[in-house]
C-alpha cells in the first residue's frame, strides 16, 4: 500500500479540510456515537480482522480494537494526515497494540483479497467519488460471509443542506449532498448492486432544535468541497449571485424559526451487507 497516495484536486481538498479540522474534531461526541453504533450493530467479535475506511481520528478503529483483542487486528485508513496523527496518538494513549493507521485512498486500496471479517465506513461514505465502484472494490477485501457496514444520512437530514439545495435549484444548480444514500431503498440498492447479500438497515431517527445563528452558519457556500462533486456546485456563481443566494438562504432559514429554534433533522442509516 502506497505511503503517499496520489490525490486528485477533489480528494486533496477533502484531505486538507479534514486535516484542518483534526484538532477540534473530537470536541463533540456526535461522531463517536455514530462510530460506536456502527461497530455495535456490525457484530464485531474477538479475533476479527477489521478495516476502517476513512478512519478520521480513529473512532471506529479504536472501538473495534477494544473488542477484537490481541488475536484480532484493526487497520484504519484515511487521506487526511492530521486526522491520522490524532488517531495514532489516541491509540498509543490506550496502549492498543492491535491497531495500525495508514495514509491511503479508500477508492484505490491495495489490500489483501478475502482478508477482512468486517469493513466499516462512518461519516464518510458520501465523500467517495464513485459510490458503486467503492463498494465493489471493498467487497473484494471481505472474507466470504464477512460484513460491510456503512453509515449514511437521510435526504431529510441537516436543515442547512436542505435549504442550500432549494436555493441552488433556483440557479439551475444541483447539489447531491446526501441524496445518493438518502433513502432506505437507495442504500439497499447500492449494496445489492455491488454484490452484497442479506442487506440490513437500521434507522436512527434523531434531530434537535438549533439556534437561528447556527442554522445560518450551515450555508454550503463555495469555499469547501461538496460530497461527490467537483468543483463545488456554487463555485459557478458570480460574486454577486453568490451573495444573493446567501441572502435567499438566510430568508428561507428565518422562515423555519420557531420559539424553540430551527429543527435540524439528523436521521441516520446504518447499512450492512454480507459477502
Amino acid at each position: 500500500m502506497s505511503n503517499q497516495p496520489e490525490l486528485n484536486k477533489y480528494k486533496q481538498e477533502i484531505a486538507d479540510l479534514y486535516s484542518s479540522r483534526s484538532q477540534t474534531y473530537d470536541n463533540s461526541d456526535w461522531h463517536l456515537q455514530i462510530a460506536r453504533r456502527l461497530v455495535e450493530y456490525g457484530g464485531v467479535s474477538l479475533g476479527h480482522q477489521v478495516l476502517d475506511i476513512a478512519t478520521g481520528t480513529g473512532h471506529v478503529a479504536i472501538a473495534a480494537a477494544q473488542i477484537v483483542g490481541s488475536e484480532g487486528r484493526v487497520v484504519g485508513i484515511d487521506i487526511a494526515t492530521g486526522m491520522l496523527d490524532r488517531a495514532r496518538n489516541k491509540a498509543q494513549e490506550l496502549n492498543l497494540k492491535n491497531t495500525e493507521f495508514m495514509l491511503a485512498d479508500a477508492e484505490a486500496l491495495d489490500f489483501p483479497v478475502n482478508s477482512c471479517d468486517r469493513i466499516f465506513c462512518a461519516s464518510a461514505f458520501i465523500w467517495m467519488s464513485d459510490l458503486h465502484a467503492a463498494l465493489t472494490h471493498w467487497h473484494k477485501f471481505l472474507k466470504p460471509g464477512g460484513i460491510l457496514g456503512i453509515q449514511a444520512f437521510a435526504d431529510t437530514a441537516f436543515v442547512g443542506g436542505i435549504v442550500t439545495q432549494k436555493v441552488a435549484k433556483k440557479y439551475g444548480i444541483s447539489f447531491k449532498m446526501s441524496q445518493p444514500t438518502g433513502t432506505v431503498e437507495k442504500c439497499r440498492s447500492l449494496l445489492e448492486q455491488a454484490g452484497f447479500e442479506d442487506v440490513e438497515i437500521k434507522i436512527d431517527r434523531d434531530g434537535s432544535y438549533i439556534s437561528l445563528e447556527k442554522a445560518k452558519a450551515m450555508w454550503a457556500g463555495s469555499s469547501h468541497p461538496a460530497p461527490g462533486q467537483y468543483p463545488p456546485p456554487l463555485s459557478t456563481l458570480s460574486t454577486e449571485q453568490l451573495a444573493q443566494a446567501k441572502a435567499e438562504f438566510d430568508t428561507e432559514i428565518e422562515a423555519l424559526q420557531t420559539e424553540r429554534g430551527v429543527w435540524n433533522d439528523i436521521t441516520t442509516f446504518y447499512v450492512f451487507g454480507r459477502k
